[in-house]
């Protein structure tokens, strides 16, 4: 007596009557991954800083530098942002003390609109340096439009 497994050499059979694949099919995946790069393409730009400031154009170079800076921008209107924050100019010493005790010691930027007048720029800085920041420099956009930094020490 003979005993059949019913065709194939012992293989078995799938609900279609066909053989299971043993292979990957890569083409989803490139298709999310490329989908994937077109958004991160389309969001990278919009991660740049916050507020919107027209800055002053100069011919200084950009300095280099490894760490993200600590900002505080002035807009067209006067108001004071520390990052991306609004901070009132009587509370930015208390948020800067408090920053420098959890021991930031590196430079921060100063990034004005040029609509904005020197004394307004000035008093900024001033208490900047009340807060016990030396490191100091001013943001200003080159002649050629890329963002570059000047400063004092």
């Amino acid at each position: 007596m003979a005993f059949s497994s019913g065709g194939s050499g012992g293989r078995k059979r799938g609900k279609f009557g066909r053989a299971p694949m043993a292979e990957i099919n890569v083409t989803p995946m490139v298709d999310v991954m490329l989908v994937l790069l077109i958004v991160f393409m389309v969001a990278a730009p919009l991660l740049t800083v916050g507020v919107p400031v027209d800055l002053p154009k100069t011919q200084a170079a950009a300095l280099s530098g490894d760490n993200e800076p600590l900002t505080i921008s002035i807009d067209a209107k006067g108001q004071i942002f520390l990052q991306e924050t609004v901070v009132a100019a009587e509370e930015l010493v208390p948020r800067l003390t408090a920053i420098a005790q959890n021991g930031y010691e590196q430079r921060i930027f100063v990034r004005a609109d040029s609509a904005i007048d020197y004394g307004t720029v000035m008093d900024v800085m001033g208490r900047i340096s009340a807060a016990g920041f030396a490191k100091v420099g001013l943001v200003t956009e080159s002649k050629t439009g890329a963002p570059s930094n000047s400063g004092s020490k």
